[in-house]
């Protein structure tokens, strides 16, 4: 028998990410947040979309060991242009740096979910492409100022100022972009037996 999400017995998060756990508030699930804490270095020859579904398994394995009785929701997100894997940029310079190499090209953004038990496994995947418009210096600084962006992958908000730094977003998903694909996530629990809304 499947274990229920309940408030008695509430959904696991396997993060330590803000974003998604205010993303998942959005779809009233009860639950609570604990972070896995695994090296996320990607091995030799992963490809992005690779890496952003096997740490996402992993982180919601890594809690489900200490947790088998509960149902645990791991994620990640990988962004690459022409198949080269970024990082958080970490620092205005960095940011600064992304972003002019971003001007005028495509990233490509997977976001991998997992949602585990002692026994069962179900997982998903979105693929967003972002497409950045020309951006000059100037575009670049006001943006850094306005929205210092160091902790996000790309170096911009999605839900912020970072949407005028664009010419499109091919996504089936928005929220995927922000770090947790609520579609699938949607889906993946309707595979658990819980059906939101």
């Amino acid at each position: 028998m499947k274990p229920p999400i309940s408030g008695n017995s509430p959904l696991i998060l396997a993060s330590s990410s803000k974003y998604r756990a205010g993303l998942l508030t959005r779809l009233s699930v009860p639950f609570t947040a604990l972070a896995p804490n695994l090296d996320e270095s990607p091995k030799p020859g992963e490809s992005p979309a690779n890496l952003a579904q096997r740490l996402a398994l992993e982180k919601a394995q890594a809690i489900a060991k200490q947790h088998p009785d509960r149902w645990v929701l791991g994620s990640d997100q990988v962004p690459s242009i022409d198949g080269r894997i970024l990082d958080q940029p970490g620092t205005r310079a960095n940011a600064h740096r992304q972003l002019q190499e971003f001007s005028g090209h495509s990233l490509v953004f997977y976001t991998a979910a997992a949602l585990v038990n002692g026994k069962e496994a179900f997982t998903a995947l979105d693929t967003t492409v972002v497409r950045f418009r020309k951006l000059n210096t100037a575009e670049i600084e006001r943006y850094l100022d306005a929205e210092p962006a160091y902790d996000c992958a790309g170096s911009f908000k999605i839900e912020g100022l970072g949407i005028s730094l664009f010419d499109a977003i091919e996504t089936r998903d928005p929220s995927a972009l922000i770090g947790l694909p609520l579609i699938a996530v949607r889906r993946l629990l309707a595979q658990a037996g819980y059906s939101v809304p």
